[in-house]
Protein backbone atom coordinates (compact mmCIF):
# COMPACT_ATOMS: atom_id res chain seq x y z
CA UNK A 1 0.00 0.00 0.00
CA UNK A 2 2.84 2.31 1.30
CA UNK A 3 4.35 1.91 -2.50
CA UNK A 4 0.71 1.56 -4.70
CA UNK A 5 2.11 -1.58 -5.81
CA UNK A 6 -0.19 -4.75 -6.36
CA UNK A 7 0.86 -7.70 -3.72
CA UNK A 8 1.50 -10.14 -7.10
CA UNK A 9 4.17 -7.51 -8.20
CA UNK A 10 5.52 -7.55 -5.33
CA UNK A 11 5.85 -11.14 -4.57
CA UNK A 12 7.78 -11.22 -8.20
CA UNK A 13 10.10 -8.74 -7.37
CA UNK A 14 11.07 -10.70 -4.36
CA UNK A 15 11.33 -13.99 -5.97
CA UNK A 16 13.64 -13.17 -8.85
CA UNK A 17 15.66 -11.37 -6.28
CA UNK A 18 15.75 -14.58 -4.50
CA UNK A 19 16.81 -16.26 -7.81
CA UNK A 20 19.05 -13.92 -8.27
CA UNK A 21 21.07 -14.18 -4.96
CA UNK A 22 20.30 -18.21 -4.73
CA UNK A 23 18.88 -17.70 -1.44
CA UNK A 24 15.85 -17.81 0.57
CA UNK A 25 15.42 -14.09 2.26
CA UNK A 26 11.79 -14.19 3.86
CA UNK A 27 10.37 -17.06 5.85
CA UNK A 28 6.48 -16.97 4.96
CA UNK A 29 4.23 -18.32 7.71
CA UNK A 30 0.94 -18.45 8.77
CA UNK A 31 2.00 -15.66 11.28
CA UNK A 32 3.41 -13.60 8.77
CA UNK A 33 6.66 -12.80 7.20
CA UNK A 34 10.08 -12.44 8.43
CA UNK A 35 13.60 -12.32 6.89
CA UNK A 36 16.24 -14.87 7.12
CA UNK A 37 19.56 -14.45 7.81
CA UNK A 38 20.13 -13.41 4.25
CA UNK A 39 17.55 -11.59 4.77
CA UNK A 40 19.57 -9.42 7.32
CA UNK A 41 22.27 -9.11 5.93
CA UNK A 42 20.76 -7.62 2.82
CA UNK A 43 18.69 -5.63 4.82
CA UNK A 44 22.47 -4.03 6.74
CA UNK A 45 23.59 -3.68 3.61
CA UNK A 46 20.92 -1.85 1.70
CA UNK A 47 20.66 0.88 4.72
CA UNK A 48 24.39 1.46 4.24
CA UNK A 49 24.02 1.48 0.48
CA UNK A 50 20.75 3.65 0.69
CA UNK A 51 22.33 6.21 3.15
CA UNK A 52 25.25 6.65 0.86
CA UNK A 53 23.26 7.37 -2.04
CA UNK A 54 20.96 9.91 0.26
CA UNK A 55 24.63 11.40 1.21
CA UNK A 56 25.47 11.63 -2.52
CA UNK A 57 22.08 13.87 -3.08
CA UNK A 58 23.21 16.09 0.05
CA UNK A 59 26.50 16.93 -1.64
CA UNK A 60 24.68 17.50 -5.03
CA UNK A 61 22.71 19.59 -3.21
CA UNK A 62 25.52 21.60 -1.53
CA UNK A 63 27.20 21.77 -4.34
CA UNK A 64 23.95 23.39 -6.23
CA UNK A 65 23.88 25.78 -2.96
CA UNK A 66 26.88 26.02 -0.59
CA UNK A 67 24.99 27.81 2.09
CA UNK A 68 21.59 25.52 2.39
CA UNK A 69 21.05 21.82 3.43
CA UNK A 70 20.55 20.22 6.78
CA UNK A 71 22.41 18.17 9.38
CA UNK A 72 21.65 15.48 12.14
CA UNK A 73 23.64 15.55 15.28
CA UNK A 74 23.51 13.40 18.64
CA UNK A 75 25.07 14.25 21.65
CA UNK A 76 24.14 13.93 25.48
CA UNK A 77 21.72 16.29 27.17
CA UNK A 78 25.05 17.86 29.22
CA UNK A 79 26.65 18.24 26.20
CA UNK A 80 23.37 19.51 24.19
CA UNK A 81 23.14 22.57 27.20
CA UNK A 82 26.80 23.40 26.75
CA UNK A 83 29.49 23.07 24.36
CA UNK A 84 27.42 21.64 21.48
CA UNK A 85 24.43 24.84 22.09
CA UNK A 86 27.62 26.96 21.54
CA UNK A 87 29.10 25.94 18.46
CA UNK A 88 25.60 25.30 16.86
CA UNK A 89 24.60 28.98 17.65
CA UNK A 90 28.12 29.95 15.84
CA UNK A 91 27.12 27.78 12.99
CA UNK A 92 23.92 29.42 12.58
CA UNK A 93 25.21 32.86 12.24
CA UNK A 94 27.78 31.51 9.34
CA UNK A 95 25.48 29.74 7.31
CA UNK A 96 21.57 30.65 8.58
CA UNK A 97 20.04 28.38 5.80
CA UNK A 98 21.27 25.51 6.96
CA UNK A 99 18.84 23.50 9.17
CA UNK A 100 20.18 21.77 12.54
CA UNK A 101 18.43 18.95 13.36
CA UNK A 102 19.79 17.72 17.38
CA UNK A 103 19.03 14.79 18.93
CA UNK A 104 19.81 15.28 22.46
CA UNK A 105 19.91 11.28 24.62
CA UNK A 106 22.02 9.53 26.62
CA UNK A 107 25.47 8.39 25.19
CA UNK A 108 24.28 4.98 24.46
CA UNK A 109 21.46 6.34 22.51
CA UNK A 110 23.61 8.97 21.04
CA UNK A 111 25.59 6.04 19.93
CA UNK A 112 22.97 4.08 18.37
CA UNK A 113 21.52 7.03 16.76
CA UNK A 114 24.88 7.43 14.47
CA UNK A 115 25.33 3.65 13.93
CA UNK A 116 21.57 3.49 12.56
CA UNK A 117 22.77 6.26 10.69
CA UNK A 118 19.72 8.86 12.09
CA UNK A 119 22.61 11.44 12.74
CA UNK A 120 25.65 12.89 10.97
CA UNK A 121 27.73 13.00 14.09
CA UNK A 122 28.09 12.35 17.32
CA UNK A 123 29.34 14.46 20.04
CA UNK A 124 30.18 12.84 23.30
CA UNK A 125 32.36 12.57 26.27
CA UNK A 126 34.71 9.64 25.65
CA UNK A 127 34.72 7.81 29.53
CA UNK A 128 36.30 4.82 27.60
CA UNK A 129 38.80 3.81 24.79
CA UNK A 130 36.95 3.43 21.43
CA UNK A 131 37.55 0.33 20.57
CA UNK A 132 34.72 -0.21 17.96
CA UNK A 133 36.54 -0.78 14.49
CA UNK A 134 33.73 1.02 12.75
CA UNK A 135 33.70 3.97 14.07
CA UNK A 136 36.00 7.33 13.61
CA UNK A 137 36.92 9.72 16.39
CA UNK A 138 38.33 13.12 16.57
CA UNK A 139 39.52 14.71 19.84
CA UNK A 140 38.41 18.46 20.43
CA UNK A 141 39.46 18.92 24.11
CA UNK A 142 39.86 17.36 27.63
CA UNK A 143 37.03 17.66 29.91
CA UNK A 144 37.54 18.20 33.53
CA UNK A 145 35.18 17.88 36.12
CA UNK A 146 35.05 20.63 38.67
CA UNK A 147 33.54 20.49 42.27
CA UNK A 148 30.97 23.10 42.68
CA UNK A 149 29.04 25.29 45.15
CA UNK A 150 26.20 27.75 45.39
CA UNK A 151 27.81 31.71 44.86
CA UNK A 152 25.65 31.96 48.07
CA UNK A 153 27.48 28.62 49.93
CA UNK A 154 30.26 29.79 52.22
CA UNK A 155 33.03 27.39 50.21
CA UNK A 156 32.39 29.48 47.44
CA UNK A 157 34.16 32.41 49.77
CA UNK A 158 37.02 30.60 50.78
CA UNK A 159 40.62 30.84 48.34
CA UNK A 160 41.85 27.40 49.44
CA UNK A 161 39.57 24.35 49.78
CA UNK A 162 40.95 20.84 50.32
CA UNK A 163 38.39 17.81 49.24
CA UNK A 164 38.76 16.09 52.41
CA UNK A 165 37.37 19.20 54.14
CA UNK A 166 33.94 18.52 52.47
CA UNK A 167 32.98 15.13 52.89
CA UNK A 168 30.86 15.71 54.98
CA UNK A 169 28.74 18.28 53.67
CA UNK A 170 25.47 18.24 52.05
CA UNK A 171 26.38 16.65 47.96
CA UNK A 172 23.92 15.52 45.21
CA UNK A 173 25.86 12.89 43.09
CA UNK A 174 25.06 10.76 40.21
CA UNK A 175 24.55 7.55 40.85
CA UNK A 176 27.77 5.46 41.00
CA UNK A 177 27.26 3.16 38.44
CA UNK A 178 26.90 5.41 35.85
CA UNK A 179 29.25 6.29 33.54
CA UNK A 180 29.18 10.31 35.33
CA UNK A 181 29.08 8.67 39.07
CA UNK A 182 32.08 6.29 37.84
CA UNK A 183 34.32 9.67 37.20
CA UNK A 184 33.34 10.66 40.79
CA UNK A 185 34.25 8.12 42.57
CA UNK A 186 37.30 7.44 41.01
CA UNK A 187 38.46 11.03 42.12
CA UNK A 188 37.57 10.92 45.67
CA UNK A 189 39.33 7.02 45.39
CA UNK A 190 42.68 8.74 43.93
CA UNK A 191 42.33 11.60 46.98
CA UNK A 192 42.18 8.58 49.34
CA UNK A 193 38.46 9.41 50.39
CA UNK A 194 35.50 7.36 49.99
CA UNK A 195 32.68 9.19 48.55
CA UNK A 196 30.69 10.84 50.47
CA UNK A 197 27.17 9.95 51.59
CA UNK A 198 24.69 12.22 49.06
CA UNK A 199 22.04 13.39 49.72
CA UNK A 200 20.39 13.38 46.62
CA UNK A 201 21.26 10.96 44.32
CA UNK A 202 20.32 11.72 40.20
CA UNK A 203 21.68 11.05 37.05
CA UNK A 204 19.69 14.64 35.48
CA UNK A 205 22.44 17.12 35.48
CA UNK A 206 20.23 19.88 35.33
CA UNK A 207 18.51 18.42 38.66
CA UNK A 208 21.68 18.58 40.62
CA UNK A 209 23.04 22.22 38.89
CA UNK A 210 19.61 23.84 39.99
CA UNK A 211 20.20 21.91 43.85
CA UNK A 212 23.84 23.76 44.04
CA UNK A 213 22.94 27.12 42.76
CA UNK A 214 20.63 27.28 46.09
CA UNK A 215 24.02 27.33 48.24
CA UNK A 216 22.89 24.17 49.99
CA UNK A 217 24.69 21.43 47.92
CA UNK A 218 27.75 20.67 46.32
CA UNK A 219 28.23 18.65 43.32
CA UNK A 220 30.55 17.39 40.70
CA UNK A 221 29.98 18.78 37.12
CA UNK A 222 31.66 18.73 33.50
CA UNK A 223 33.77 21.66 33.56
CA UNK A 224 32.43 22.76 29.60
CA UNK A 225 29.05 23.00 31.05
CA UNK A 226 30.05 25.86 33.65
CA UNK A 227 32.03 27.53 30.70
CA UNK A 228 29.50 27.43 27.95
CA UNK A 229 25.85 27.37 30.10
CA UNK A 230 24.36 31.52 30.42
CA UNK A 231 22.46 30.21 33.31
CA UNK A 232 25.70 29.02 35.50
CA UNK A 233 26.26 32.10 37.13
CA UNK A 234 24.91 31.38 40.36
CA UNK A 235 27.45 28.06 40.62
CA UNK A 236 30.93 28.69 41.17
CA UNK A 237 34.07 26.36 40.75
CA UNK A 238 35.84 25.16 43.99
CA UNK A 239 39.85 25.67 43.86
CA UNK A 240 40.03 21.52 43.87
CA UNK A 241 42.06 19.76 41.18
CA UNK A 242 40.70 16.78 40.06
CA UNK A 243 43.18 15.04 37.47
CA UNK A 244 41.58 11.38 37.31
CA UNK A 245 38.18 13.09 36.02
CA UNK A 246 39.97 14.49 32.88
CA UNK A 247 38.03 12.76 29.96
CA UNK A 248 38.58 13.87 26.23
CA UNK A 249 34.86 15.07 24.22
CA UNK A 250 35.45 14.12 20.60
CA UNK A 251 33.09 13.89 17.39
CA UNK A 252 32.39 10.16 16.40
CA UNK A 253 31.42 8.99 12.51
CA UNK A 254 31.08 5.91 11.04
CA UNK A 255 34.15 5.23 9.29
CA UNK A 256 32.67 3.42 5.91
CA UNK A 257 30.52 6.69 5.48
CA UNK A 258 31.06 9.71 3.88
CA UNK A 259 30.73 12.60 5.91
CA UNK A 260 28.66 15.22 4.06
CA UNK A 261 30.03 18.97 2.75
CA UNK A 262 27.66 19.95 5.64
CA UNK A 263 29.13 18.07 7.98
CA UNK A 264 32.69 19.18 7.58
CA UNK A 265 31.49 22.63 8.12
CA UNK A 266 30.18 21.72 11.55
CA UNK A 267 32.87 20.38 11.88
CA UNK A 268 35.13 23.19 11.12
CA UNK A 269 32.94 25.23 13.85
CA UNK A 270 33.44 22.76 16.53
CA UNK A 271 37.05 22.79 16.21
CA UNK A 272 37.08 26.51 16.17
CA UNK A 273 35.01 26.64 18.98
CA UNK A 274 37.24 24.03 21.25
CA UNK A 275 40.57 26.25 20.03
CA UNK A 276 38.68 29.44 22.08
CA UNK A 277 37.53 27.21 25.11
CA UNK A 278 40.84 25.73 25.29
CA UNK A 279 42.74 29.11 25.02
CA UNK A 280 40.45 30.25 27.58
CA UNK A 281 41.06 27.67 30.38
CA UNK A 282 44.72 28.40 29.84
CA UNK A 283 44.15 32.32 30.33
Amino acid sequence: EGLAISVPVISKAISDLEYTLGVRILDRSAQGIEPTPYGHALLESSLAAFDELRQGVKHIEFLADPHAGEIRIGCPVTMATGFVSVVIERFSRKYPHIVVHLLAAESAATYRALEDRKVDLAIVGMFRPLNEKHLSAEILFQEPFVITAGRQSRWAKQRSVKLAELINECWTLPPSDSLFGSVVVEAFRACGLEVPRATVITSSVPARSRLVATGRFLTALPRSMLRFHPQSASIKILPIDLPTTRRPIGIITLKKRSVSPVAQLFIACAREVAKRSIRHAKN
